[in-house]
């Protein structure tokens, strides 16, 4: 990547002003792979020899180019309907990097974030101020999920609930750091306090900035994690992780093979309803898969030493 140039798809001048910068060149392709209609204009505006996605007819209706029909099949623009792009999601078995780089003929790469040592440095301070690592594994849990995806979190029971299943199973030698957003901020305080006296746990807080907050995620052996920021960030910081999913894909995401995926056996499974049932989603399943994940971990550090 050359170049980031941001903008604001709901401002008019912010659209204008890009589009201005980049027509005065003449593109070989232009990937336009979000379906909203002012960055839709702005790819059909550019000047190319290729044009790959989302784009307006010349009515100024969306559309999209066939080439990107895997991606754009499931989703709102889709060809074929809503209700036959919703099937295709759900039947859907490629992460979302192997659709896109598969449909566009590019290799796919893996993820990664670099943070700036002075957050790095931060982020060891905090470690050697409550002693992670002198007990044993280091496990995050990064259970909760904003506000609009109730179901796509754990409960604050079951949450201590795997992290007490992982803590007997490694007799008592982990302690667990506990990660959230602001939205999280009363949910983690209450997780703070029925932890008391059950589990070894250190809340990171809520008030971190995204590099602190990927410096922290990076001390983790593993993170235990639902599908949301925190789990990506972890993909690309190499940390091991167990995610769970209900109302959302768990084929969509690709792990790198840094971790699993357990997954709702529920009917309403991947049906992006806030209220989708989360009961198989069980403590057992996920402090199984939280186990395998650091046997794995300790396995990769034995063969290297």
């Amino acid at each position: 990547v050359e170049e980031v140039v941001a903008l604001d798809a709901r401002s008019a001048a912010s659209c204008a002003a890009v589009r201005t910068r980049l027509e005065s060149t003449r593109w070989e392709w232009v990937i336009s792979l979000d379906d909203e209609e002012p960055l839709c204009a702005l790819a059909s505006s550019l000047p190319c020899e290729r044009l790959s996605g989302a784009r307006l007819d010349a009515l100024g209706q969306r559309g999209y180019t066939p080439d990107v029909g895997p991606w754009f099949d499931m989703g709102l623009l889709s060809v074929h309907g809503k209700a036959e792009a919703d099937r295709r999601k759900v039947a859907n078995t490629r992460s979302h990097p192997e659709i896109l780089t598969s449909m566009l003929g590019l290799p796919m790469g893996k993820p990664e974030l670099h943070v700036e040592p002075a957050h790095t440095q931060a982020a060891l301070r905090f470690a050697e101020r409550h002693e992670l690592g002198r007990h044993g594994a280091i496990v995050g849990l990064n259970t909760g999920a904003g506000g609009r995806w109730r179901s796509k979190m754990l409960t604050v029971e079951r949450t201590l609930q795997v992290a007490e299943l992982v803590s007997r199973s490694l007799a008592g030698q982990v302690s667990f750091v506990l990660f959230g957003g602001a939205d999280e901020r009363e949910r983690n305080a209450e997780i703070v306090r029925a932890a008391a006296g059950r589990i070894r746990l250190v809340d990171a807080g809520v008030d971190n900035s995204l590099l602190d907050f990927a410096a922290l995620i990076g001390l983790c052996d593993v993170l235990v994690t639902s599908d949301s920021l925190a789990l990506h960030v972890a993909l690309a910081r190499g940390v091991r992780s167990v995610a769970f999913f209900a109302p959302t894909s768990a084929a969509e995401i690709e792990m790198y093979q840094l971790g699993e995926k357990v997954q709702s056996t529920a009917p309403d499974y991947c049906s992006y309803k806030a209220d989708a049932d989360t009961s198989s989603l069980t403590h057992e399943r996920i402090a199984a898969a939280t186990m395998r994940q650091l046997e794995l971990l300790r396995s990769a550090r034995a063969r290297r030493s």
